[in-house]
């Protein structure tokens, strides 16, 4: 197996399930053009994401990690007009670039894009008593472990809780790893295993955006 063969199987995928959206497209293309990391999440993963918050029936969703805003958007369609997604980022420049395409997308009455180190944000968030349907992990990963601690704060019995790159192309394995977003990822799935509150799995990923993977996990008692 290999990446072409990976990609050109998301490709079949993509063009017969995730129909073309100018939306989506200018989204990538203007974080693209900002020079931001092609980090996105693929558009099927997008579509799976979107599939999830509908599923979960959610109305409020938490997104650390927003870069160029292309999966707020996929999750910010899932929620009803009245719902509502906070969503973090770190870099002003990506800010700048998803606050864009979060207005060209229609959803800035829906989305409160909030600027800052997450971990500096979060306290604020519940100091405002927000708690959430939804949540999803996808920013820096040394920070993980934090990031699951916070997340069961903000969350109710019957949350979701999801977390991207938990795989690392497969170096997840390797216990005496010197890369800290491995160790961040290693521990924040040690915590998983460990966290009675939750009831949790991990399933590798191939495709476009290489060899990875996604933990979902499900509070299950507060």
């Amino acid at each position: 197996m290999t990446q072409e063969q990976w990609t050109a199987v998301d490709d079949y995928f993509t063009d017969l399930l995730v129909p073309p959206d100018p939306v989506l497209d200018v989204a990538l293309q203007t974080s693209a053009a900002a020079g931001l990391p092609p980090h996105n999440v693929s558009p099927n993963q997008g579509k799976l994401l979107l599939l999830l918050a509908q599923i979960q029936g959610a109305r409020t969703i938490l997104e650390i990690g927003t870069l160029g805003g292309y999966s707020t958007i996929w999750l910010a369609r899932a929620l009803p007009s009245d719902g509502r997604l906070i969503t973090l980022e770190a870099n002003p420049k990506h800010a700048e670039v998803a606050r864009a395409n979060i207005a060209h997308a229609g959803l800035s009455d829906i989305v409160d894009l909030r600027l800052g180190q997450a971990l500096s944000t979060l306290p604020d968030i519940a100091a405002e008593g927000h708690i959430f349907d939804l949540i999803f992990i996808d920013a820096d990963k040394p920070n993980n472990p934090d990031y699951l601690t916070w997340a069961l704060k903000l969350s109710r019995r019957g949350s979701l809780i999801i977390a991207d790159n938990v795989v690392r192309n497969g170096a997840v394995v390797d216990a005496t790893s010197n890369d800290l977003n491995v160790q961040g990822v290693r521990c924040f799935n040690e915590q998983l295993a460990s966290e009675p509150r939750l009831s949790a799995t991990a399933i590798q990923t191939v495709g476009s955006k290489g060899y990875d993977g996604f933990a979902i996990a499900i509070v299950n008692q507060k």
